[in-house]
């Protein structure tokens, strides 16, 4: 994992991306986690973005039998997701992803469960950023 002062620089590299190329909105970068205060092993970033990333297959499935017969589009509210910034030399591991999803906090205030995914952000030296869905855990087929 990087250092911190590298982490930090990172973290504002891809938020602003995520600000000006992707039209994210409510980005904040967390050093500290929102769930405890603790310090992350690496800065997370949460944010908006322009519709939304994610469909759990279970929510997907309810919404094509809804919305198929009334022939209405899928709503595409967008929900806020959390970012995890890294350069493609830093090394990770399965426990230092766990912990990152440990320091996350409750997805709505009425519940305890922790995010399932977040959004993991790879920066390569020449500035590209790649983009991966990531899963705690093992996660059902998506429905085409």
């Amino acid at each position: 994992m990087a250092d911190v002062d590298q982490a930090g620089h990172l973290a504002q590299f891809v938020l602003n991306n995520l600000q000006h190329q992707q039209d994210w909105t409510d980005l904040k970068i967390h050093t500290d986690s929102p769930k405890d205060g603790t310090l992350l092993p690496q800065p997370l970033i949460s944010g908006l973005p322009p519709r939304r990333l994610y469909l759990n297959p279970d929510d997907q499935i309810e919404l094509l039998k809804k919305h198929n017969k009334v022939n209405e589009p899928l709503p595409d509210t967008p929900e806020v997701e959390w970012v995890l910034a890294t350069h493609i030399t830093d090394k990770w591991t399965l426990r230092s992803f766990a912990t990152v999803f440990d320091a996350m906090p409750a997805t709505d205030s009425h519940s305890e469960a922790r995010p399932k995914r977040l959004l993991l952000s790879i920066v390569h030296d020449d500035s590209t950023i790649v983009f991966y869905l990531m899963h705690d855990g093992i996660v059902k087929p998506r429905q085409n």
